[in-house]
């Protein structure tokens, strides 16, 4: 019986902190996932090594028996088995059950015999305070691992994340519908939870995240919830003062005012009428940018007016 070094299967020091295994236990479970390698003995092998390395590491009860036990492991196989070997070092009272001694209980699997005999069926058979359970793999119960979070990404247009969108995404062979709120930036993640990898035995299913990007749009430019658009306005409306039209990204229209000797860049803000905020109550606010346009093709009498206009300033 093959003595398995878990931390050498999950790639982590022996001194590793809970986060560190979790980590890469998620990492190498993503790349030999079945799904993902689909008909793939070798991966699949690999898989079910990484989740027996992980159902014992991740315990801390199960991860202090195994770093008992590895000290004592070449003694325990000299010792013809379990017959052969003192497991009443390793066990401990349950409370409230008149000082029996019971063997540490835990949930099997389709896992290694060294699994099996340190944590399935110790001494050819699991015992509690009551009395004996099932022995070995028969009476080892499914382990219940929860399925991976799968992350994908999905690109709108800044129309949509103003006004939300949907999408189809697939999870292997499952298609599914997804809602975009209002309001997402790029980077923003949208949960489906349950709707990820699915577990093993009677684990829960993880999550799909969807890692949302939003694409550059010809007309708005946003910074943060404000949006900012181009609004252009001739030179008379600029010196003398005057209305101009402002779009929105839902197809409407704002009439403001530009007073009178407005510079180009000028900004005129709408208050509320920029990108919903995704947390949080009301939106952004919208700035029309004045970006003045000079008059071409002007008359002979028009230019001798700006000339003497130029000459008096």
């Amino acid at each position: 019986m093959e003595f398995q070094d878990y931390y050498k299967t999950l790639g982590v020091q022996r001194n590793a902190t809970q986060k560190d295994i979790k980590q890469a236990y998620r990492k190498l479970a993503r790349q030999y996932h079945p799904d993902v390698n689909p008909g793939d003995d070798a991966a699949q092998e690999k898989f079910k090594q990484i989740n027996e390395a992980y159902e014992v590491l991740s315990d801390a009860d199960k991860r202090k028996k195994y770093d008992t036990l590895g000290a004592d492991w070449n003694r325990y196989q000299q010792g013809s088995g379990p017959g052969g070997f003192d497991w009443g070092q390793y066990t401990r009272r349950q409370p409230g059950a008149g000082g029996q001694r019971a063997d540490y209980d835990f949930n099997g699997g389709d896992f290694s015999d060294f699994f099996e005999s340190i944590f399935g069926g110790i001494g050819g058979a699991r015992t509690r305070a009551g009395g004996a359970t099932g022995t070995g793999r028969a009476g080892a119960r499914t382990a219940a691992l929860a399925g991976n979070d799968i992350t994908s990404n999905v690109d709108i247009t800044l129309r949509e994340a103003y006004s939300g969108a949907r999408r189809i995404v697939t999870v292997g062979d499952e298609r599914l519908e997804a809602t975009i709120p209002a309001g997402v930036k790029t980077g923003s993640k949208v949960r489906m939870a349950g709707k990820g990898g699915r577990g093993a035995g009677a684990g829960q299913r993880g999550d799909l995240y969807l890692v949302v990007n939003v694409l550059d749009d010809p007309q708005f430019k946003r910074e943060g919830d404000d949006l900012i658009v181009e609004v252009p306005v001739d030179l008379y409306t600029a010196v003398l003062g005057g209305e101009a039209r402002v779009p929105t990204l839902d197809g409407k229209e704002f009439i403001v005012t530009v007073p009178q000797g407005t510079s180009s860049g000028k900004k005129i803000r709408l208050r509320g009428k920029g990108m919903p905020r995704l947390k949080g109550e009301g939106a952004g606010d919208l700035l029309a940018r004045i970006e003045i346009q000079a008059p071409a093709n002007l008359t002979d009498e028009q230019r001798q007016l700006f000339q003497q206009l130029r000459g008096m300033s």
